[in-house]
Parts: C-alpha cells; structure tokens; sequence
C-alpha cells in the first residue's frame, strides 16, 4: 500500500466545481489584486474568528511581521517565543530588529508552557507570541492574564490551528492582533502562497492595511514605509470556497486522531499527543515521538507510508539564528521532541483501512 504524507484529493474533489467557478469569475472581472474578492474573504474569515476585522496578506511570515510592525515593535525589543516551533516564528521577530526570547514548552502538548513564561520577561520585552503549535490550542487564559499583568502585547501565530479552541474560545480571537498561514498543506490551505491577520482593534486593522500596501491609502501617496504584502484575488477567492468546509474537515481528522489515538496505545515507546486542559486540536498534524525515530521512519517509508518530521532543528540550533549563542543543550525539551517527533498521514480522506495499515506498520515495528 502507497500512502502519501498528505493528499489534496478528497478536500479538492468536495470543491472541485466552485473552485473552477472562483477561478473563472476572477478571470473575467479583469480585477486581480485587492478587490471584491479580498473583500469578501476578509469579512467571511473575520466572522469565522469571531473578530472585528481580517486583512489579507501575501504569506503566513508576513503576516507575523505585519503584525509586529504594526504594533511598533522594532530595534532592542525582545518578544517571548516558544523554543519549539517552526522558524517562522523567530524569523518575524528577527526581521522586526527584535530578538526572540525562547520559552519551553509542555513536552506532552508540545506548546508553549505558561508557567515558564515571566521568568524570562525583562524590561525589554514588549510580546507574547504563543504558536498553535499542530493544530492545538495553547492555554490561552493564563498566557493572556500574564502578558495584562506586565503590559504586554499578545499576537498569536495561528498558521496551524484554524478552528482550534480554548475555553470554547477560537485561536486567532485572543491577542491584539494574529497572524495565520493559508499555504496550501494547511487546514484552509490555499493554491499558492498566502496569509491572513485577525484583530479586534481598529488602529491595528487600519496599520496593517497601510503596510501591506507599500504604505499607501491613496495610490503614489505614501504615508509609511511599508511593503507590498497583498491577498491577491485568485487566492481570494479560492479561499472562500474552502472556507466553509473547514468545520467538516477538521472535524474528519479529529476522527482520524481519535482512531490513531485508540490504536496506538501502549505500543512501545511511542508517546502521543496530548490536549491541554478545556483545549481544542484541529489536527494540523498528529505528532508522535519515540527515541527510535529515524528506525520508524525509514521502517514506515519501505512500507509505503510517508511521514516528515516537524521539525528536526529547533530554532535555537539553525545557524541562522547563531549570533544568539545558543548551543545544544540550552534547551533540552525542544531538542527532545525535535530528536524524537514524528508526524504520520493525517488529512481529510484518509480512510479505515488505510488507518489500520498506518498502525499495525507501527506496531509491527515493534
């Protein structure tokens, strides 16, 4: 049996006609950039997230770095980050001129541990960035209650969790302003690159829109140094017809972990993820780790079963982030799970038997 890592079949089947509507209708409008379509995915996301206003952006990393423009956050500015997370996290703050500050996480939700947090604020720090790490909620309450007690700005990367919830809260609703990616891997993926922002602040809303556009409101007149970040209208359009989807497909890979969840306990060494108290998953990714990573990766790939690793360098490793000294050892949680992570197929589409195949590979192995 051949299983891909993740397949697009089923999720691009449920749409395929409306999504050749959406494509042919941006045809003709002879419209590309920043019109109708835009407009009405940013009202429709806004809604899903249950906040004011959404602005469409090129990129999930420009979304991050609008954000922190956006809220002035520049030179000599620290910014509280998870030590485990995809680069994107820390390449925002570093492009802003602040510096991340790590933070460990819980190494059995793989999020950012709140606990931890205040001890590694300085009179330098301006925000909190909490990563909806593989599709589940941080535990937003005491994040958001610390960041009120030192006045802190709160921006949640949201690229992973679409949907996720916590306290019955959505991600993307709780800090002052949010960043999420739609590349195509994602829960609400896109065909192509682009990127979206959340807040319920109007000062925000009106900044980002400004930087997104070279800093212009008016064509040729240009009020800030800003850059060209837009949600082209394809991507638009695109997105609205997958948008009101995303409940059922999120809710299809649920199932899909509830039934690898089931099926893989006490197996080995293997640990699985694990929800934080009155929080939610949407299931980006169903991450499991064991100290024979690489043996069941490769044992897993001669059966036909993909899977990656998300992500074998933590942040404090890579050398593009060398001139913050780190060196391995600093942070032993993020080094743990990057050492022993493995993600397996999860997406809308994955059938029973195909499930069964997955876990039984994985209990051969052992």
């Amino acid at each position: 049996m051949n299983i891909p890592f993740l397949k697009f079949d089923k999720m691009h089947n449920d749409v395929h006609s409306q999504l050749y509507q959406a494509f042919d209708d941006v045809i003709k409008s002879h419209w590309f950039v920043m019109g109708k379509k835009l407009s009405q995915f940013e009202d429709e996301y806004a809604s899903f997230s249950t906040t004011k206003f959404c602005i469409g952006v090129a990129n999930g990393l420009d979304a991050l770095i609008l954000s922190l423009k956006a809220l002035g956050i520049h030179d000599g500015d620290e910014v509280i980050v998870p030590s485990n997370t995809y680069i994107a996290s820390w390449l925002a703050v570093s492009a802003v001129g602040a510096t991340p500050i790590p933070v460990e996480p819980n190494i059995n939700t793989y999020n950012i541990n709140p606990s931890l947090i205040e001890a590694k604020i300085t009179s330098r720090t301006k925000a909190i960035m909490p990563v909806h790490l593989y599709g589940q909620a941080c535990e937003m309450d005491e994040i958001i209650s610390i960041a009120k007690k030192h006045n802190l700005f709160v921006v949640e990367d949201n690229a992973q969790s679409q949907g996720a919830m916590c306290k019955n809260k959505i991600t993307g609703s709780f800090g002052n302003i949010n960043a999420t990616s739609f590349y195509p891997g994602k829960n609400l993926g896109a065909l192509g690159d682009a990127g979206g922002i959340t807040t319920n602040e109007e000062q925000l809303f009106e900044k980002v829109k400004l930087l997104r556009n070279y800093g212009s409101k008016e064509k040729y007149y240009n009020l800030e140094k800003g850059m060209n970040s837009r949600l082209d209208e394809l991507q638009a359009a695109l997105l609205s017809v997958k948008l009101p989807k995303l409940i059922e497909w999120n809710s299809e890979r649920n199932k899909i972990a509830e039934k690898y969840t089931e099926q893989l306990q006490n197996i080995g060494d293997v640990k699985l993820p694990q929800l934080a108290k009155n929080c939610t998953s949407v299931f980006h990714l169903y991450v499991i780790r064991t100290l024979k990573r690489n043996e069941l990766q490769e044992h897993l790939n001669k059966l036909g079963i993909g899977t990656l690793i998300h992500y074998p360098v933590p942040p404090h490793l890579q050398n593009a982030f060398q001139e913050l000294n780190y060196k391995k050892g600093d942070f032993p949680i993020a080094e743990t799970i990057a050492e022993t992570a493995l993600s397996i197929p999860i997406y809308p589409g994955l059938t029973d038997e195909e499930i069964i195949y997955i876990t039984n590979s994985i209990k051969k192995f052992y």
